[in-house]
């Protein structure tokens, strides 16, 4: 090699640019002043890539979409991190999404066991009767296991399955202590996970106008009940079908149970969790979906229809998973 070569490929070396000179040299075979000039060319570009004065484009940035919900949340379930805010952190009304701590209170009973059997109570049907609630048309008499009641309360939204919950799992010698006693755990339940903006009056969010919650403090509920497999089975169940024991011992097919969050069949990577509705609610949905190993959990709170809280959602999910890329 030519010793002014040489020297011009270990200086270049020494800056950090040997591999575009020894490509214009070695490979190209370029001789005198071009070489100079191919030398020069590739020496100034790779002074520029070391000085940072060649820099890639940013990737633009992904832009917030507008929501019809008054509030709304999403979140990286991995590390919690805050994905989109919407009046976040406004207290209001809940609805149904109410049920997402009625089934955590229930799971997170001491000695649970799901195949123990409740017997339906006409308290229970004149309950729903009066309110025009939700739910799961249970008969009376009948025995359900605790299991086919969490599937009445989270499907179909069975304000009758939350009461026989309630009153199962609530302390007192009264069916009224009992469900007060409920009441207060979930509230206890709501305490524990550090939400300051959440109270609950009810068991199911019909209540007496002191149920409220928010849309990040939802979520987190959600997230925490998601933890239970049994929860996570149940959520992410489109229809179920409950065989009842009657009151003579016969078996009762009930009719299928379909699962009212319409994200399951209309989202790909849907894993929940519940919708909610009322005169002041207004229409909510509390959701999860898992895309190429990422989850993230969001709500909307007072949006104005079902179609609506499910394309509110979607557009949020869509931008919650843009954002994790």
């Amino acid at each position: 090699m030519r010793p002014h070569l040489l020297w011009t490929l270990n200086s270049a070396a020494r800056q950090g640019h040997s591999t575009y000179i020894g490509v214009n040299h070695l490979i190209t075979g370029i001789p005198g002043s071009r070489v100079r000039r191919a030398t020069a060319v590739a020496v100034t570009a790779g002074a520029m890539l070391a000085t940072g004065a060649l820099t890639a484009a940013p990737a633009q940035a992904v832009t917030a979409p507008t929501i019809v919900a008054k509030g709304g949340y999403v979140m990286n379930n991995a590390n919690g991190k805050t994905l989109y805010t919407k009046a976040a952190d406004t207290r209001r009304s809940t609805g149904s999404t109410t049920k997402i701590m009625t089934a955590k209170v229930v799971l997170a009973s001491a000695n649970l066991n799901l195949d123990a059997k409740v017997t339906i109570q006409k308290a229970y049907s004149d309950y729903v009767v009066a309110n025009n609630a939700s739910q799961a048309h249970l008969i009376v008499g009948d025995k359900v296991t605790v299991r086919q009641l969490l599937y009445g309360l989270m499907l179909p939204s069975g304000c009758d399955a939350a009461y026989a919950l309630a009153d199962k799992f609530g302390a007192g010698s009264t069916r009224a202590a009992r469900v007060k006693s409920f009441i207060g755990k979930m509230n206890t339940a709501a305490k524990s996970l550090g939400l300051t903006n959440t109270h609950f009056d009810s068991f199911d969010g019909i209540g007496s106008g002191n149920n409220y919650s928010t849309p990040r403090d939802l979520t987190k509920i959600a997230s925490s009940a998601m933890k239970n497999s049994t929860f996570r089975t149940v959520v992410k169940t489109k229809s179920y079908t409950a065989k009842t024991i009657t009151k003579t011992g016969s078996t009762r097919t009930m009719q299928p149970w379909v699962n009212t969050n319409g994200l399951l069949s209309s989202y790909s990577g849907t894993i929940g969790v519940k919708t909610g509705s009322g005169p002041e609610a207004q229409y909510c949905l509390v959701f999860a979906a898992t895309r190429n190993g990422k989850t993230v959990y969001g709500t909307v709170l007072a949006s104005t229809s079902i179609a609506q809280r499910e394309a509110d959602a979607k557009k949020l999910l869509n931008y919650g998973f843009a954002q994790l890329g």
